[in-house]
């Protein structure tokens, strides 16, 4: 063979590499980024008492279809990376020994789509309030049951 002939395969080897590697056998490949940012959410029936793999629905401001569901992790996190600034509905929906317990956590989400805040229900932000309000009445209520069995009231 010729030297002309050499530079002529080499040159056209080197061409099929090339486009070799830009095949699609080369797509199957997972690629991925790891980024510091999104939105985490712990649901939990008691501090130590996660609402582990419990199935959950993230709506964007004005969504009708879902932007993410899932399910919890063994922790009970959610985590999502929102896409427009805005009202961002989860809806979480836990099973225990108790039944099917749901959440709905409402979180404003700013221009730099970071957390801007969250709403919690008037009974989650009061717990104790309303747990000592209740025991209260219901102390008076057997008081009072007490006193009219007392005097013979039973009606």
């Amino acid at each position: 063979m010729g030297d002309e002939v050499k530079i002529i395969v080499i040159i056209l080897g080197v061409i099929i590499f090339t486009a070799g590697l830009n095949c699609p056998a080369f797509s199957h490949s997972v690629h991925y980024q790891v980024a510091n940012k999104g939105i985490s959410v712990r649901v939990f029936y008691a501090e130590d008492d996660p609402a582990s793999y419990s199935s959950y629905e993230i709506f964007g401001h004005g969504d009708t279809i879902p932007h993410q569901k899932g399910r919890t992790d063994k922790n009970g996190f959610v985590s999502f990376l929102p896409d427009r600034q805005g009202k961002w509905v989860i809806k979480v929906f836990g099973e225990s020994e108790h039944g099917m317990h749901g959440a709905q956590i409402e979180v404003n989400v700013n221009e730099n789509l970071f957390m801007d805040s969250f709403k919690k229900p008037l009974v989650a932000k009061y717990t104790k309030a309303f747990v000592g309000i209740s025991c209260l009445l219901a102390f008076f209520g057997f008081l009072s049951l007490l006193k009219s069995w007392k005097r013979g009231n039973t009606e």
